[in-house]
């Protein structure tokens, strides 16, 4: 984040923050969007969950980019894929 001052947006004072109203009070007839959630998850449904992995494991495939999450689960469905087969 810069820290240079911008003329056309001042950093807030106490007295500004004070003097302060809701955008709501501002506007009242103005239909204010509702926050809207990240939506319906694409099937198969996912499960977030925390898991400790090594530095280097997670190094290795951050410097492969963007999706870095998505290419490990990828490599351990192999995994499980291939454990299948072998025990099934």
């Amino acid at each position: 984040m810069s820290k240079r001052k911008d003329p056309d947006n001042p950093e807030w004072t106490k007295a500004m923050m004070r003097r302060a109203k809701p955008a709501a009070e501002l506007f009242p007839n103005f239909k204010f969007p509702k926050p809207r959630g990240r939506g319906l998850q694409k099937a198969p449904v996912k499960v977030q969950t925390t898991i400790r992995l090594d530095r280097e494991i997670v190094q290795y495939f951050k410097k492969q980019g963007r999706g870095w999450q998505t290419r490990l689960n990828s490599e351990l469905r192999n995994v499980v894929a291939k454990k299948s087969k072998a025990h099934g």
